[in-house]
């Protein structure tokens, strides 16, 4: 479990390891219809990271992260995030497996807002 230490009024320190990206990756697949813009968000941004580091809350994809810590860090002025490579391997990783079926989520979710009807779009 993820490890988050208060270290004054203002300031955390949050240890993350391997079974955090596992414990991220089935959140994510249990309630993918409600994260699947953050796994598209992940996916597709984190090879701007080189794969190694991510930045949550450059890119508003901290819903997943938050909840797999339990608590909020943006309560605090900073944090620091120390997780081992394989972490962020393993996070891509899930993310890429979910992606496909997440973009269609999304889609739907889209033509769903919009109140588009996709089959009233296809000729006879």
């Amino acid at each position: 479990m993820a490890h988050v230490e208060i270290m004054d009024d203002t300031k955390l320190r949050i240890t993350l390891r391997l079974e955090d990206a596992a414990a991220m990756i089935q959140m994510a697949q249990r309630e993918q219809v409600d994260y699947a813009q953050e796994i598209i968000t992940i996916y597709e941004k984190m090879p701007v990271f080189a794969y190694t580091h991510f930045c949550f809350y450059a890119y508003d994809s901290a819903r997943l992260f938050e909840r797999m810590l339990g608590m909020d860090p943006k309560a605090y002025l900073s944090f620091s995030l120390d997780a081992p490579e394989s972490f962020f391997y393993t996070l891509y990783g899930g993310m890429a497996a979910l992606y496909e079926s997440s973009l269609k989520l999304a889609q739907q979710a889209d033509a769903a807002d919009t109140g588009s009807d996709v089959g009233a779009y296809v000729s006879n």
